[in-house]
């Protein structure tokens, strides 16, 4: 099937499709892909977010591409973020297909999007310690609540480990733990096509999400900045994004990414050296206010990734002052 390059459905190679699922964020869409084997076992890779566009997306798309529920073997999830996972508990209840996941990203989905959301308080609590205010902490609780009907139903997952082999259309993949972004993030790579699955790991052009989530790493963005140098050393012909198009230059790409945070790294130093400032305080500095409340969130667990990254380097120090974290370079 041969499609314009701007329909949501276009044909890669033989086997391999990307679907473009459509999302209400300025993203506007996340990357699916559909990939087919000789044998006619399907998978389905990170299928998108629950939305009434979403499902309409797919009753659509796979009647066009000859694939009925029956004949898609397995869903495969890069990672747990809800506009990668949401879909696929709706996918299962029509395909009984196994739905795979890293078996941290199941806990961390548990966490975020099982009962009684515990992730969710832990997030508000931290927040408010690095200085927001008690309204906009409510305000996210409602925000973070509204992700729940766009991730159900939840699926029963199967734990995928880092080394597995994962077979994707004609080819075995090698699932590749890459942290970050994502506690548990896998990219899936194929030697010997140089081809990689990268999700949202390494992007073309924007520069993915490094959030601190209390209790799941320490250090997020030194294991981003170290796994990105380790993949960043693969062969690779063709990289498939979660966001935006397949591109070549990988490894480029990847040095791209590391650069850009030592420069977000020596910014905020600066930043500290000129006043101590909350995390919060930090953060409007860096990234403005004229942030939605979606965007907010990730700014914030971002600025918290970077101040934890100083510290640990011994940049900047932290002190508490009136119950709340406050840096100082």
């Amino acid at each position: 099937m041969n499609t314009p390059a701007s329909a949501p459905v276009k044909e890669l190679r033989r086997g391999l499709w990307q679907v473009k699922v459509p999302l209400p964020f300025p993203l506007r869409w996340v990357n699916s892909y559909v990939l087919q084997g000789s044998a006619g076992g399907v998978t389905i890779l990170d299928p998108g977010l629950r939305t009434e566009a979403a499902e309409e997306l797919w009753t659509t798309v796979l009647p066009q591409l000859g694939i009925p529920y029956d004949r898609i073997g397995q869903v495969v999830l890069t990672h747990h973020h809800p506009d990668h996972y949401g879909m696929a508990g709706w996918l299962q209840e029509r395909t009984d297909a196994p739905v795979y996941l890293s078996e941290t990203g199941i806990e961390q989905a548990a966490l975020l999007w099982g009962p009684g959301q515990p992730m969710t308080r832990l997030l508000t609590e931290l927040f408010a310690q690095h200085g927001m205010d008690a309204a906009q902490c409510e305000q996210l609780t409602k925000h973070m609540d509204s992700f729940v009907p766009l991730v159900s139903p939840q699926p029963s997952m199967t734990a995928l480990r880092p080394g597995d082999r994962v077979r994707l259309g004609d080819a075995e993949y090698e699932a590749i733990e890459t942290p970050g972004h994502a506690a548990g993030h896998l990219c899936f790579y194929d030697a010997d096509a140089e081809e990689i699955f990268c999700g949202d790991h390494v992007l073309p052009r924007i520069t993915p999400n490094i959030s601190f989530m209390p209790g799941v790493e320490e250090d997020p963005l030194g294991a981003y900045l170290s796994s990105l140098d380790v993949i960043g050393r693969l062969k690779v012909r063709m990289a498939y994004p979660g966001h935006r198009d397949p591109f070549a230059g990988f490894s480029e790409r990847a040095l791209e990414l590391i650069r850009h945070h030592e420069e977000r790294l020596a910014l905020m130093t600066d930043k500290l050296r000129e006043q101590p400032m909350t995390a919060y305080e930090l953060c409007r500095a860096t990234f403005g206010d004229r942030l939605s409340l979606h965007q907010l969130r990730f700014a914030m667990a971002e600025t918290i990734a970077h101040t934890v990254r100083l510290e640990l380097g011994g940049r900047v120090r932290a002190e508490e002052a009136g119950g709340l974290i406050v840096y100082s370079a």
